[in-house]
């Protein structure tokens, strides 16, 4: 059996199945350790026929009965499954939403341009990094830098030009930015009752499967291959509880404003492509979170908003807890970082769990204040152009642009170049303006 020569390593079976077993660890099954050896040996001779054979074989794997998390992926379930909460909450009149719907966008492009450039880098390496070029404390983009004196293992070089301070002069192509205008355009052709298969639609016909990664791209290839949603993001997609599906989320929430059920209705139809699990219940507690941010500028209560959308007995919502209580009991962000690091740092850094649990870090000592907010959570590490663009989001929404600072926004000069068909390059407020029109459309459903 060959495996294509244009797929990239993660693609490929001798990563993709130590990615499969450790995801179902981490979804609580047991895993036979003779399976396991076998596995092993297959991989160190690298010997493809038998590891996509193998791969089957764990496929029979059972869950372990002690499992202490209650976790579906249906919708049905999921909802049977989640706390009391808000629902919906009417919205007399439409005066601030064209602001706080720009908000949002621009928030989105602030904080994914500020982490972009150190995306994936440990937290000690972007400390060190922003300590060796004076920019700590952090009050602007990150600077540029060809590299830095640094203890750690991997040499981490500064990528992005185009989003360093200085040299912003719109917001650059990014995946965090093309999912929000993929949905738009759905939901501008399918309408409110739009199905995952609408989305997907979408998607093959306005992005390249090259600029969509991991459980995104495993699903396009599947889809291709005439697997369609929700089975294209079990069949052999080993990433299908990572952020992917996270990144998404804000769309739903934008054009939901003061409905949360909505939004994290809209959510699942979306992640149900790619993910299950805690990777549907990211992009669900998220948009949530979203369209609660109309209504409340109470960071915790808009947590709570979140939390009331997904299954109580997850991971996520178990993370998300922590993090609230941790967050109240140590001034110091960094000291809840360790603490979510010690607990949960065993998952991927791409992985939705403890990129949730950064995003609400960062969101809590913000304190409402935009740089704040957006400049924590990237410090955090990991997937920071992704958490860093849903927290200025939310962030965004709450203050509304009119209030953020000229620094961080004024710098795109309304423009955003993206991947998108028709989309390469697109004015921020035009987005907006299509994104209100669908929110007031949302106002009058019932």
């Amino acid at each position: 059996m060959k495996e294509s020569a244009l797929w990239a390593p993660w693609e490929k079976i001798n990563f993709a199945i130590s990615m499969e077993c450790q995801q179902l660890k981490q979804e609580g099954f047991v895993l036979d350790t003779s399976l396991l050896r076998r596995i092993d040996e297959a991989r160190n001779q690298n010997d493809v026929a038998l590891l996509h054979s193998l791969r089957e074989e764990l496929k029979t794997s059972k869950l372990d009965p002690s499992f202490p998390y209650c976790e579906p992926s249906s919708l049905e379930e999921i909802r049977d499954s989640r706390p009391a909460g808000l629902r919906r909450e009417t919205i007399v009149g439409y005066e601030s939403l064209e602001d706080q719907i720009l908000g949002g966008w621009l928030g989105r492009a602030a904080g994914c341009c500020l982490g972009k450039p150190v995306e994936k880098w440990p937290k000690d390496v972007i400390e060190a990094y922003l300590q060796f070029y004076s920019a700590l404390p952090l009050d602007d983009y990150i600077p540029a830098g060809k590299g830095f004196p640094t203890n750690h293992p991997v040499q981490y070089l500064f990528s992005g030009q185009d989003c360093a301070r200085g040299c912003i002069d719109f917001m650059p192509r990014d995946d965090d930015m093309d999912y929000p205008v993929l949905g738009l355009v759905t939901l501008e052709r399918a309408g409110f009752n739009v199905t995952s298969l609408d989305i997907a639609e979408t998607w093959l016909n306005k992005i390249p499967i090259k600029l969509v990664f991991t459980a995104e791209r495993v699903a396009y290839r599947n889809m291709v291959n005439g697997i369609d949603p929700p089975a294209s993001a079990t069949h052999n997609n080993p990433y299908r509880e990572w952020i992917g599906a996270q990144i998404r989320a804000d769309i739903w929430g934008y054009v939901t404003p003061g409905w949360p059920e909505k939004a994290a209705e809209l959510a699942f139809r979306d992640a149900s492509i790619t993910s299950t699990k805690n990777g549907i219940y990211g992009e669900m507690f998220f948009s949530a979170m979203v369209a609660g941010a109309f209504i409340t500028k109470d960071i915790e209560e808009l947590v709570e908003i979140g939390l009331s959308e997904i299954p109580a007995g997850s991971r996520l919502s178990e993370v998300v807890k922590n993090t609230l209580v941790w967050s109240k009991s140590h001034d110091s962000w960094s000291d809840v970082w360790t603490l979510i690091d010690e607990r949960y740092g065993h998952y991927d850094d791409v992985h939705t769990i403890k990129n949730a649990a950064m995003i609400v870090l960062g969101l809590i000592k913000g304190k409402g204040d935009f740089e704040k907010t957006i400049t924590t959570t990237v410090r955090g590490g990991w997937d920071a152009d992704c958490t860093g663009a849903t927290a200025g989001s939310i962030a965004g929404i709450i203050l509304g642009s009119d209030l953020l600072p000229a620094k961080w926004v004024g710098v795109f000069n309304d423009r955003l170049k993206t991947s998108v068909r028709d989309f390469e390059e697109v004015k921020i407020s035009e987005l907006a303006g299509r994104t209100l029109s669908l929110a007031r459309e949302s106002l009058n459903l019932t």
